[in-house]
């Protein structure tokens, strides 16, 4: 099982379908690699409603990259972190366009909801980005 991390704290993910980019026809959903390239979705963006991002490990910044990505080409449904990624990561998360993540029960039980939602409080405060672009 896995929660959902969000900027209001944890929730239950729910059970649906979703696809690898390699079995993606009609789906609504699809989970990334961290190694996919997010050009493979030019035409299909606006027909997704989930995008999950996997994080193989805290430290593979890739998906961080992906993120960015997705959301410059103009997509505008969900997308999350999926994996062991850690509180200290949420800010980040954010600022690159990711809506929350999905880690596991073992991550969440060792780093409760009052962690993230700490890290969630001023994720926007130091987003140099957007004043770069401003």
């Amino acid at each position: 099982m896995s929660v959902i991390v969000t900027d209001t704290g944890f929730s239950p993910a729910t059970q649906r379908e979703i696809v690898t980019l390699a079995d993606l026809t009609d789906q609504t959903a699809v989970d990334l690699s961290n190694t996919d390239d997010p050009q493979a979705l030019v035409g299909r963006l606006d027909q997704l409603t989930l995008i999950r991002v996997a994080f193989p490990a805290f430290n593979d910044g890739r998906a961080f990259t992906i993120a960015r990505r997705l959301r410059e080409m103009g997509y505008k449904g969900q997308l999350l972190a999926l994996g062991p990624v850690i509180s200290d990561q949420y800010a980040m998360l954010r600022r690159v366009g990711f809506d929350g993540a999905e880690i596991p029960d073992d991550l969440a039980a060792r780093q409760p909801a009052d962690q993230w939602k700490f890290r969630a409080a001023d994720w926007r405060a130091h987003h140099y980005q957007a004043r770069l672009r401003a």
